[in-house]
């Protein structure tokens, strides 16, 4: 093995569908999610060489997000390499666009990325399903991205099925300048609730189809954050209705929050909605395609 480097494209995700369900034994809570990724991506350059000793050493444009053992980008490394049976020194460049804590599961797509480009790399030739694996010891979205760009996920998050979603769509991100800790959201949905709604019927036909066209998808967006999170951001909600009254033919919260997001039939109308957030002070919004799965190119 000689100097190689791999350049890794690391999409976001949104949630069009998040129900939070029972309390498992584990003490996790079951979800049934329809998760799909979006044109928003952060890059992931990994170098590899033959060393004396293994070494990961990583990088960020990003000055607050820690580069040790406590960056999911780190510890899908030492996962990985602790499974292979030779010593290497591993650089990791990783570049930020994907806001953090913001429901769009940035820190798990970095941390997939990493899994599949060192199998790339390192030609360990592991399934997606040994993959999935590895990145389910790191947080629930992670086998999401291993099957992107749109699957119905439930249990934890392990149980990932493929479902191709057709037609266009643009979406709106918005993301408020604050982040919601995902425990956090858990506690005030777990206090605020008197108990787990059933699944629709419409969400649970869902289970048996392969393909799904987005005027299907479109009706049945909902999350089970939303209400417990916008009464302690109230923000949140004005957001939504303006991504309605701006044409949105859809706005919801994506994961736990707090990033918010619309559904747009075409770009220049998402666009425009775009431009409009954008010039609220403390606020990012980004108009990106409905799309994309991790992709790797040598470089």
């Amino acid at each position: 093995m000689n100097f190689t480097s791999l350049l890794v494209l690391t999409p976001a995700k949104v949630n069009l569908i998040l129900r939070v369900l029972e309390r498992r034994p584990d003490g996790f809570h079951a979800i049934w999610s329809l998760m799909h990724t979006v044109g928003l991506n952060d890059e992931l350059t990994l170098t590899v060489q033959p060393a004396a000793a293994s070494r990961i050493s990583l990088h960020c444009n990003q000055a607050d997000l820690a580069v040790d053992q406590s960056n999911l980008v780190y510890r899908a490394a030492e996962l990985v390499l602790a499974q292979v049976d030779r010593t290497i020194d591993l650089s990791i460049s990783l570049t930020k666009r994907i806001p953090m804590g913001a429901g769009l599961g940035g820190g798990s797509s970095d941390a997939a990325a990493t899994i599949l480009g060192l199998n790339r790399l390192l030609e360990l030739k592991w399934s997606v399903e040994q993959m999935a694996e590895v990145g389910q010891q790191l947080g629930s979205d992670v086998p999401f991205f291993f099957v992107a760009p749109a699957a119905c996920v439930t249990g934890r998050g392990e149980h990932v099925r493929p479902v191709q979603v057709t037609g266009n769509r643009w979406i709106v991100l918005v993301s408020p300048g604050f982040p919601v800790p995902t425990k956090w959201a858990y506690q005030q949905l777990a206090a605020t609730r008197a108990g787990v709604r059933p699944l629709s019927a419409a969400v649970q036909s869902l289970d048996q189809r392969s393909e799904l066209d987005w005027s299907e998808v479109v009706p049945l967006v909902e999350n089970d954050f939303e209400a417990p999170v916008f009464a302690h951001h109230p923000v949140l909600a004005q957001i939504k209705s303006q991504l309605l009254s701006l044409g949105a033919e859809v706005a919801l919260l994506s994961g736990s929050g707090a990033t918010m997001f619309g559904i747009f039939r075409d770009q220049s109308a998402a666009q425009q909605t775009a431009d409009v957030f954008g010039r609220n002070s403390g606020m990012k919004a980004y108009a990106v395609p409905a799309a994309g799965a991790p992709s790797t190119t040598i470089v």
